[in-house]
């Protein structure tokens, strides 16, 4: 809850108490306040005790922290794999992605580009045809081939007149 109060707002709340209630009242005013946040803590356990035992016995493992939408969604979520989350999360490798990808890109074969190529006919640059459906049409592209420069359109003429 105090995460945040670094070390120099401590200090300057305890000389701003000793300021205020002076040095002869400070460890009494410390005594009300501590005994006030026992009672109030002790107050919250009896009605938290009182709801558990209002609710009955299905409810006797609610945790009032379960109301907490975040602790809620991570509870159903993370520690409960009916939709198979833990599955889909370990078959998904970003890195072994990102290498694939950057080995097609530099021209370098990954192994799964390898395996593929055994059993994949090549194309006539001698790439691997991984799309290529009965027609011939590919619906990957080739990343190895390189692209030819598109046609650039002529320039209008300028008037200078028109500006």
């Amino acid at each position: 809850m105090f995460n945040d109060i670094g070390a120099l707002e401590v200090i300057a709340l305890a000389v701003l108490a000793v300021i205020v209630f002076g040095p002869e009242k400070l460890p009494k005013v410390i005594q009300d306040v501590s005994g006030f946040i026992r009672k109030v803590r002790a107050f919250s356990e009896s009605a938290k005790e009182d709801i558990r035992s209002e609710l009955g016995p299905e409810f006797k493992d609610f945790e009032f922290e379960d109301l907490n939408p975040r602790t809620f969604v991570r509870k159903q979520l993370m520690d409960n794999d009916d939709l198979g989350l833990n599955e889909i999360r370990s078959s998904f490798d970003l890195r072994k992605e990102m290498n694939e990808v950057a080995d097609a890109v530099n021209g370098r074969e990954s192994e799964s580009v390898a395996d593929v190529s055994a059993t994949t006919p090549l194309s006539p640059n001698g790439s691997a045809a991984i799309g290529s459906s009965a027609n011939g049409s590919s619906t990957i592209p080739d990343l190895l081939k390189k692209r030819e420069k598109p046609v650039q359109p002529e320039r209008p003429p300028f008037d200078a007149d028109a500006t």
